[in-house]
Formats: C-alpha cells, structure tokens, sequence
C-alpha cells in the first residue's frame, strides 16, 4: 500500500510537472527544446498520410457500399469479430422482380421474354458487382484499415511519449537553471545535472524509436500503391464485364427489336402475298401500326438476287421511287465490311428497305457513301 501511494504520488509530480511545462511554453514563458527539420517533416508526412488514408478509406467505402445503414450493420460485425451475412445486391434483386414479372405476365410473351433476358443480364451484374467488392475490401481496404489500427496507433503512442520525454527534458532544463542561479547551489545543482542526463538519454532513445516508426511510412507509401494498383484492376475487370454484359443484351433485345417491329419497317411475307393483297382495307388497317412505314419494293432494277441472300454491293443499290425514311443514328458503328456503312451518333441518314434482307438491317445512304446499316442503331423518323 505504501508503494503504491508513492507511486501515485510520483506520477502526480510528473503529471504536474509536464502540464507546468506545457502551459509555460504556450505563453512564451519556457524554453521548448526543438527536433531537427528532418524530423520535424518526417512527422507532417506521417499526419498527412493518416488524414488522406482515412478518407480514401471512408469514401471507398461509401463508393462499394452507399447504404449508410449497411456500413455501420458491417462495422459492428467486424468490431464484435463475426461474419458478415451475405447481402443481395442491387442488380439480384431487381433480376428476381423482373424474372417473377415475366411469370406473371407469361415467359412466352414478347414482354415477358424481353423481362427474363433483361433479368438475366442484371443478375450477372449483379453477381459482378459483388466479386468486385469482395475483391476490393480484400485487396485495398483491409491494408488502408490495418494501417489506420495497426502502424499508426503504434506510431501515435510513440509520438505521445516522445512528448512527455520532451516536457521532463524541458522541465530539468529549467530546474537546473534555476539551481545554477541560487545562492547554496552545490548539492542541488549535481542533483539537476545527474537528472538531466538521464532525461536526455531517455528522450534520444524515444526520439530514435519514434523517427525509425516515422521513416516506415515510406514502406507504407509502397504497399498502399500496390494495393492501390490491385483495386483498379478489379475496377477495370468489373466494368468490362458489365460492359461486355450489356452488349450482349443489347444484341439479343435488337434482335427481338427487329422480330416485334419487323412489319413496322421491313414488311413481311404475307403483306407481299396475293393472299394479303387482297384482304379487305379495314383488317388491313387494323394489323398494321399506326407509324409511317417502309414498304418493300418488290422489284428494284440494278439489284441482283444475291441480296436475298445476304450479300450486298452498295455500288449496284439503287433507292426506291418511294418508302425512303429519315433516320438519325444513336450509336457509332463502325462497319464490319466494305458493305456496310460506317455511323456516327446523332448524324442523319437516309434508309430504305430491300426485299428479302435480314429484318435487323437496312440500306443507309450518306451522300455518296452506302451500305447496311444495322436497325437498333438507327431511330426512324416519320
């Protein structure tokens, strides 16, 4: 017991004897014994890295998970040391409504057909979306975290004691100024001196084991840029695969495009039949759209039958007298051969259709440039 009211005893002194010293330094009335310029920038660098560390870390987060609920639900996880519970992402969800949709509305229908790709395509990017963020919570944000709980609690505790080490240098400094300027100084000015040594080995060793702490913050530059390199690769993978996603559903809608609105653009076999020629006006107007059409030609002069077989020589093309339409174009294409036609977004250009072509295209013309032109590129304009 009685050692350890000394000892509280002890620590008071000290305690008091540091704040004395610090509030004396805050009003110029204290010398304050000051580190080297190298040291000195090795501290700013190391706060500097904390602060930036910290937001990146925060809005990477933020970036992976926006749901500020969800983030404090996976905190808490962490802090009490348990796993996670696996969470449906965004796109999965909305895959499961739409794929219930098209039963409900019935898979066999042109809209619950185009709901199941469509859900399809979203339940894959939403299974992306939760690869790349298992990837980067690995890869980028446990390192930036272990830094932020690990190295700089460490560094920030031999900081502190490098400032109390300081603060008793400081403190025997001016006791040992003081004992030099009594009258009867003999004893207490060796007692100053001893004491002083000892406080300033104490606050080199502090000083040596906090600069090491602070010069492996370069170390810490390089393994965060590593992990930095790491999470953009998986950024990039992540969003080829959606685009790559995306293309492909946007390949497979055109195709269903060019099957709905096949009338609508190209016409059909029965319109150009007998049978269909001689149906009456009014079942005529009731099964064709209200939208101005391009009707097919049945003859064109110049054109050889290998059209109707895929093959096309823009050069023997020639424009019908009538069923010509404005188109402007909503997406650059770039043409796979010489008898397609290169597009550029938002020009215009003129279309028309040829008897016997694939429904999903149609010949474009730009001046004196012609070729095929695909259909989900184009938006046609009466």
């Amino acid at each position: 017991m009685e050692f350890n009211v000394k000892k509280l005893a002890s620590d008071a002194g000290v305690f008091f004897s540091r704040a004395m010293q610090f509030t004396e330094e805050k009003l110029g009335q204290a010398e304050k014994t000051e580190l080297d310029a190298h040291f000195e920038n090795l501290l700013a660098r190391a706060d500097c890295t904390k602060n930036w560390t910290e937001k990146i870390l925060r809005q990477t987060e933020v970036l992976l998970q926006p749901n500020p609920s969800a983030r404090v639900e996976e905190f808490l996880y962490e802090k009490l040391d348990r796993k996670v519970p696996s969470r449906v992402t965004n796109g999965e969800l909305l895959a499961q409504y739409m794929t219930e949709a098209a039963n409900d509305f019935g898979p066999g229908t042109p809209y619950g057909k185009t709901l199941i790709k469509v859900g399809e395509t979203q339940r894959r990017l939403g299974a992306a979306e939760r690869e790349f963020i298992r990837s980067a919570s690995i890869n980028f944000l446990t390192p930036l975290r272990n830094f932020l709980e690990g190295d700089w609690r460490t560094i920030s505790k031999e900081r502190r004691i490098l400032q109390n080490r300081r603060l008793d240098l400081d403190a025997c400094k001016a006791r040992l100024k003081k004992a030099k300027a009594a009258e009867a100084k003999a004893a207490c000015e060796g007692d100053a001196e001893h004491e002083l040594r000892l406080t300033q080995t104490e606050f080199d060793r502090q000083a040596e084991v906090t600069r090491l702490l602070l010069e492996g913050i370069s170390s810490t530059h390089v393994n965060h840029l590593r992990c930095l390199h790491e999470f953009v690769e998986s950024q990039t993978n992540y969003y080829a695969q959606c685009y790559q996603f995306m293309l492909d559903l946007q390949k497979q809608l055109g195709s269903s495009k060019g099957e709905i609105f096949s009338g609508t653009f190209v016409g059909n076999a029965e319109s150009a039949s007998p049978a269909a020629a001689t149906s009456p006006p009014a079942v005529a107007a009731a099964t064709l759209p209200a939208v101005p059409t391009i009707p097919v030609v049945p003859t064109i002069v110049g054109v050889p039958n290998t059209v109707a077989e895929g093959v096309l020589n823009p050069n023997e093309v020639k424009p019908p007298a009538s069923g010509t339409r404005r188109a402007r174009v909503l997406y650059d294409y770039e043409a796979a051969d010489s008898t397609e036609l290169a597009l550029l977004a938002d020009e215009m250009i003129t279309v028309y259709s040829l008897p016997g072509m694939d429904p999903d295209w149609l010949i474009g013309e730009r001046g004196n440039q012609k070729g095929k032109v695909p259909v989900t590129y184009l938006e046609l304009l009466s």
